[in-house]
Formats: structure tokens, C-alpha cells, sequence
């Protein structure tokens, strides 16, 4: 595989400037749809057809067919259902539609440098549009599909991870057993005062959760109030020194730690470490990754925790005490950037935990947005009211009770994905994502 080009660190400042107050808002939709499309097309310069076309995962597209359908959708929505125009990649409707084609057949694509071609016909059509579209109407549209290229590219991030890993395990097949020798028996829970050592109180009381901003996406409307007891969470996310310490005392090879759906899941998936794992100790204060929510709640019962509700990670996150209301973002109201979080692919792998003091929550949380995704222990489910937007599956599909919801965001995930609002959601036993988590109690 050839090695990508990344986006330089003026590219993601260059983002933070798009919503100019300055610009009107044909001008700023403009800016934000060109940026975002500049940090796509940097994750394939360079792609040999291998990698553009070969199905990675049996559970995701290969990355070519999700450049592919970002031209696909945003033809879609644009030119076919509010220009009226037709669209540019009709013939390839089957292929690039979400409900086409099964994954494993998306592999007979055209090649890099013809979809390049689309991708850029497709735009041009747009920006025609763009000068008469009735924005007043459509304004919601427009940044749910700067949304929705930017979770694909986040997808296509991960896919080349796991590429790199698979490359890497066959080049040293004893990397796939870098496991740590258990011990024989695991060490005793920690006492009380131990398990609140960097861990934050959130006091009792109410707070609005959910988002009701133009750039809202249908599961994450409307705002509400939530009242939640006190309940103290950690600081930080989970990092890999401290969970080599459940590798270590041989937490996969003990059923008492996880649930009985977990503990059926490890027999099957025989699993010994994260997905991501590296036993490199100048990482030990980065986020642990590439976990499964069945791994997270194993480690959080072994330190005698648990995870965190989305209300309660949604709080800590963006409840502002002092002014009682919600924020947007941990830090206030300013758009990300290079100082907040590690976001936008612009370091292209995790960072030390404790890296971001301008992007601490109110309450003094750290990475919450950016870095790695955390998961909760709340099932993805409608707020009261749930409105389908812009099509009944995108959400709607997914409130099967199956789903467990992610928050923050991780270090490949763009600015107009990131918010503390924002809803992801996997099966509990999806590993490959860019995953971590961190843990809480409830109690005074």
C-alpha cells in the first residue's frame, strides 16, 4: 500500500475559519464543503486499485465505494430531489446507494482517477445550484451532507488503520501473540479512595441534553431537560498503561469480570487484547483503542466501575455550572481547532490524554472530543418527539435495541462531526471503530 498524505496543520486552521460572520451563508456552506472535500481527497492521494477496491472488513465497503457514494448522496439530494436535475451517477444507483448492493459486491468499482472525475462533475453541478438554492429551506440538508462525508471519510480512516495492522501481522506473525502472560489471579478491587484518583464530581441536578441547531441530526433533537444523582467520572479517558493492567492480571481469561452477553461474545471471538493494541510503554498515557463495548465494561467492572449513561457523559461534557445552560463544546462556543482535540485526521493517530488543556470541560474532563470515541452504557434510542430526517433509515433503522452509543468523537473525525451532542452507535461487539472509553460511579 502507498503510504497518504495527511492534511497539514494549516489545513485544519484554514477550517476553523469557515463560518465567518464576515460571509453570508451560500459563502460559508461553500468554504466548509470545499475544506471538507480537500481532506478527503488526501486520503486517497497516492492509493494503489488494491486498496481502493478490496473489501478490508467483511463488515464495511471497501474505502473506493464510500468515495463513491459521498458523490452518489450529494447528487442525490442536491441536484436529483431539490434541483430536480438528473443525476450524474444514475447507472451506478445499484452500486452506490446504501441499500443496493450487499458489501462483499462492492468491490467491481470504477477506478480512483474516474471517480475523481465524478466526484468533480458532480461539485460543479452543485456549486451551480448553490447560487440559486432556497438555503432558508435547506439549510439543514446542506450541513447534514457535510456531515455525512465527513463520517465516511472517518470510516475510510479506520478501514486503512485496520489495513495497516493486517499488513503489519503478516509481516511479524508473533506480533498477533504480544498478549502479556497472565498472571494466575487477578489483584483485589481497588478501595474507595483509590477509584475517585482522578475521577470528577458532577453534582446532582438537571441539565439540557440533545441539540436543536441547524446542524442537528434527527436522533440528536430535540433539547431536554435530564435530571441525574451525583455521580463522579473520570478525568481522562482510559489509557494503555492503565489497562495493561487488566492484561496483565489476566482479565481476558476470567469470566467474573464481564457480562454473560461478554463473556459469550470473548469465547467466540477468542480476542486477548484491543484491536489496536501496541506494547510500546511511550504510549502508556494514550487512550486505549479499538476496544469493544464488551471489553470496556469488563475493565470497568475489574476496577470496581462502571460506564458512564450518555446523560452522564453529555453533562460532564458540555453542562456549563456557572451560566446553567449547555454548550456546544467542552470549551464554549469556539469551532475546534488545533488546540481543543485531536481531530481531522491532522495527527492521524492517538495523543497522550492530559494533551489538551484549552479543551477541558467545565468540570475539568479532558479529551472528550477528539482522540478516541467513547462508549456508554445507553442503548441508541429516539429522544421524545423523533422526527425522521432527511430519510426514515437514517436513524430510525438502528433503535433496535442493539446499539450502544459512542460520544466525543475520535483523532479522524472532522469538525461538523464534532460536538458533544453528536450520537454514534455500533453493536457491542464492534471493535474496529476508533473506540475507547472512560469510566464512572454513582454516588457522593
Amino acid at each position: 500500500m502507498t503510504l497518504r498524505s495527511k492534511p497539514t496543520q494549516s489545513d485544519i486552521d484554514r477550517i476553523s475559519q469557515d463560518s465567518s460572520p464576515s460571509l453570508s451563508l451560500r459563502q460559508n456552506l461553500k468554504a466548509s464543503m470545499q475544506h471538507c472535500r480537500q481532506l478527503t481527497l488526501a486520503l486517497f492521494e497516492g492509493m494503489d486499485t488494491d486498496t481502493f477496491c478490496r473489501q478490508i472488513h467483511a463488515d464495511f465497503s471497501p474505502v473506493g465505494w464510500h468515495l463513491g457514494h459521498i458523490a452518489f448522496t450529494e447528487a442525490f439530494w442536491l441536484l436529483e430531489q431539490s434541483a430536480g436535475q438528473e443525476n450524474p451517477l444514475a447507472q451506478y444507483r445499484r452500486l452506490y446507494a446504501a441499500d443496493g448492493l450487499p458489501k462483499s459486491e462492492r468491490v467491481h468499482l470504477p477506478s480512483l482517477s474516474a471517480t475523481l472525475v465524478t466526484l468533480d462533475r458532480v461539485r460543479h453541478q452543485v456549486w451551480d445550484y448553490l447560487e440559486i438554492a432556497p438555503l432558508q429551506q435547506q439549510e439543514r440538508l446542506w450541513h447534514f451532507l457535510l456531515q455525512h462525508e465527513s463520517q465516511h471519510c472517518e470510516t475510510i480512516a479506520l478501514l486503512l488503520e485496520l489495513q495497516r495492522i493486517q499488513s503489519a501481522s503478516l509481516a511479524s506473525p508473533a506480533s498477533r501473540h504480544s498478549t502479556p502472560m497472565p498472571l494466575p489471579v487477578s489483584p483485589p478491587r481497588s478501595s474507595a479512595p483509590c477509584q475517585l484518583t482522578n475521577m470528577i464530581p458532577i453534582p446532582a441536578g438537571e441539565f439540557e441534553m440533545g441539540n436543536g441547531g441547524m446542524e442537528a441530526l434527527d436522533n440528536e433533537r430535540s433539547p431536554h431537560r435530564v435530571y441525574l444523582e451525583t455521580y463522579w467520572i473520570d478525568r481522562y479517558p482510559v489509557t494503555c498503561g492503565q489497562f495493561r493492567a487488566f492484561l496483565q492480571a489476566g482479565g481476558y481469561n476470567q469470566p467474573q469480570w464481564w457480562s454473560e452477553a461478554g463473556w459469550q461474545w470473548l469465547q467466540q471471538a477468542q480476542v486477548r487484547q484491543p484491536l489496536y493494541w501496541t506494547d510500546d510503554p511511550t504510549r502508556d498515557n494514550h487512550p486505549v483503542c479499538g476496544v469493544s463495548w464488551y471489553e470496556a465494561d469488563a475493565y470497568a467492572r475489574f476496577v470496581g466501575k462502571r460506564l458512564p449513561t450518555e446523560a452522564e457523559w453529555e453533562k460532564a461534557a458540555r453542562w456549563q455550572p456557572q451560566l446553567q445552560r449547555s454548550q456546544t463544546y467542552p470549551w464554549g462556543e469556539t469551532w475546534p481547532d488545533a488546540s481543543h482535540c485531536n481531530q481531522a485526521h491532522a495527527i492521524g493517530q492517538t495523543t497522550p490524554v492530559d494533551t489538551y488543556a484549552q479543551g477541558q470541560s467545565a468540570y475539568g474532563c479532558y479529551d472528550l472530543l477528539g482522540n478516541v470515541w467513547e462508549w456508554t452504557n445507553t442503548w441508541f434510542e429516539p429522544y421524545a418527539g423523533f422526527q425522521p430526517y432527511p430519510y426514515r433509515g437514517y436513524s430510525q433503522t438502528y433503535f433496535d435495541g442493539q446499539h450502544r452509543v459512542l460520544k466525543g468523537g475520535s483523532w479522524a473525525t472532522r469538525p461538523w462531526a464534532l460536538r458533544s451532542a453528536f450520537r454514534n452507535w455500533y453493536y457491542p461487539q464492534t471493535r474496529e471503530i476508533l473506540a475507547g472509553f472512560r469510566c464512572a460511579i454513582s454516588g457522593s
